[in-house]
């Protein structure tokens, strides 16, 4: 097996691998089918901004819970317990729409259902997966899970265009319980060999610990706040004023998946990149290429065209994919196992923190300033927060401890590369 695909000879990475990614091929599905059903039964951009605002709002307040649960409980049960809950809030929300009953408190309150007990999926998958593996392996395997994470949502989000298009978004939605539902049992699966926790002095206790480690790097929390802002642009883009635009331009909802998906696959690609290649300062050039993404809003506002937003896509994920493999790899080494979930909870909690602002916040700005004006603002936020990190002196100063090269690896059989959560994310 070549270097590249190492990682795979382990059992416990072979089912973390194969869970994630059973959850994200439903989860590419998910926002697609998620919006138009929303837009289907009002017709109201700010009611969309509502539902998944209020997924976000829940994800956000119970991060910094679940980073502490995943550092004091063993991790794959508790993979399991989120996505057994995520899974049945989805059906739900799909017999809903399926029946015609989809009223938007009750969306909001299942979809805040969803977010909370995702909050522990992220902090508690990523701080498992240095786990599954042997220390020389970390890297390739955290570049694997991405790049089947983000094929995974190529596929998910392809489907989710074909059938919102052809029979309606409550099929879609039902695909992404049942990928939870898949994702859980693989989840149960992974053995994993850990120290037992220490007892815990209390929850207080463990956050102060989790923030002084955060803190104590400047590159972290720069990085963190600015994503902040990055991704309220993003996410503003992509979940609200994306769909109100593929509505009423020549994109469709078909093309608005397509598009969707190009940036995942764009993410493939950069995943595949970032096994053979890795700059010496690759935080700072994956903060720089950050910038790209401000391309989605600034086409959407001024050249709503599908092919134009299939490729600025594309290249926004191959950019996209070389800061995430940057990002994940150096917390990795620099953390300490026991506290890396709580700081993954901090990183969480700081990047998606203006996410349900900023999408409830869109429906009204749009009424204020217009969809052309407000897309300008989302691109504006965008590029800020990328001239903030370039010219910060500790990114910009910044060698990961593991700047040495790889050993050589082999390129993908195309085969093993299959076509790339905002609902249970």
């Amino acid at each position: 097996m070549s270097a590249a695909l190492a990682p795979l000879r382990h059992r416990p990475f072979r089912h973390l691998f194969i869970g994630t990614t059973a959850n994200l091929l439903g989860n590419g599905v998910a926002p697609i089918a998620l919006a138009f059903a929303v837009l289907d039964a009002t017709g109201s951009v700010g009611s969309l901004g509502l539902v998944v605002g209020a997924h976000s709002l829940t994800s956000i307040l119970f991060l910094l819970y679940g980073g502490v649960l995943a550092d004091r409980l063993p991790r794959g049960p508790l993979l399991v317990g989120s996505s057994v809950v995520c899974g049945l809030s989805q059906a739900v929300i799909a017999a809903l729409v399926l029946t015609h009953n989809a009223a938007i408190p009750l969306l909001m309150v299942l979809a805040a259902v969803s977010g909370a007990s995702g909050s522990c999926y992220q902090p508690a998958a990523q701080a498992l997966l240095p786990q599954t593996v042997p220390a020389e392996s970390r890297r390739a395997a955290l570049a694997l899970s991405r790049i089947a994470g983000s094929s995974a949502v190529v596929v998910g989000a392809s489907l989710g265009g074909v059938l919102v298009a052809a029979i309606g978004p409550g099929w879609g939605l039902a695909v992404d319980a049942l990928s939870f539902a898949l994702a859980a049992t693989f989840f149960a699966l992974v053995r994993v060999q850990a120290a037992p926790p220490a007892p815990s002095p209390g929850v207080v206790h463990e956050l102060r610990v989790g923030w002084r480690e955060f803190t104590s790097r400047s590159w972290v929390w720069v990085i963190v706040v600015c994503f902040c802002f990055l991704n309220a642009g993003l996410t503003a883009s992509f979940t609200v004023l994306g769909p109100a635009v593929a509505d009423s331009t020549g994109i469709g909802r078909s093309g608005w998946g397509l598009a969707l998906a190009s940036g995942s696959l764009g993410a493939v690609a950069g995943g595949v990149l970032s096994l053979r290649w890795r700059p010496r300062r690759a935080i700072l050039v994956g903060c720089a290429l950050m910038g790209l993404t401000a391309t989605i809003p600034l086409l959407l506002a001024l050249a709503p065209y599908t092919w134009l937003l299939v490729v600025a896509n594309f290249v926004a994920g191959v950019g996209g994919e070389q800061a995430g493999v940057a990002w994940y790899s150096t917390l990795n080494e620099q953390i300490p196992e026991d506290r890396l979930a709580r700081v993954y909870a901090y990183d969480d909690l700081g990047s998606y923190l203006a996410l349900p602002l900023a999408q409830f916040a869109a429906g009204p700005a749009v009424l204020l300033l217009g969809l052309q004006a407000t897309l300008y603002a989302a691109a504006a936020l965008i590029l800020l927060a990328t001239l903030v990190m370039v010219a910060t002196p500790s990114i910009r100063a910044l060698v990961p401890a593991a700047a040495e090269p790889m050993p050589a690896a082999e390129p993908l059989p195309a085969a093993e590369v299959v076509p790339p959560r905002t609902v249970g994310s």
